[in-house]
């Protein structure tokens, strides 16, 4: 639980009816039952019961049920968010910082012009941000 956490789901504020032996759940904001004064704790299910571990900030779970993650961060648990300043698939950036608007087309006396102008801009972005080839 502690090194490589996989919680069912969803925070919940009452314990499962019949956990398995070593399911873990994230304890919600207002626990009931035997997760009582346990709010944001994971709960690990045991040969002896429930065993509960307090969270630090960026401590990760993994979210069985979504096939996402949950990351714990100024109080509170974020699930499926993902932070980071870029995207890479097989060492090929694809998602980057994100640059300034695109101005819409305005003006101009013929329209094919302006078309084509923001059309660069927007194939631009996308080179930019590895999206498309260069």
């Amino acid at each position: 639980m502690l090194v490589a956490a996989a919680v069912e789901g969803s925070p919940l504020a009452t314990p499962p009816g019949s956990p398995a032996i070593g399911n873990c759940y994230i304890v919600a904001g207002s626990p009931t039952g035997a997760w009582a004064g346990h709010a944001q704790q994971l709960a690990a299910y045991t040969s002896g019961g429930w065993r509960f571990i307090a969270p630090l900030d960026g401590m990760a779970a993994y979210v069985r049920s979504s096939g996402t993650t949950a990351v714990y961060d100024d109080g509170a648990w974020e699930i499926g968010n993902l932070s980071g300043s870029q995207v890479t698939v097989d060492g090929v950036k694809v998602v980057g910082a994100r640059d300034g608007a695109i101005a819409a087309p305005a003006g101009g006396t013929t329209v094919d012009t302006q078309a084509r102008g923001t059309i660069g801009e927007i194939l631009d972005a996308l080179r930019q941000h590895g999206l498309i080839e260069m």
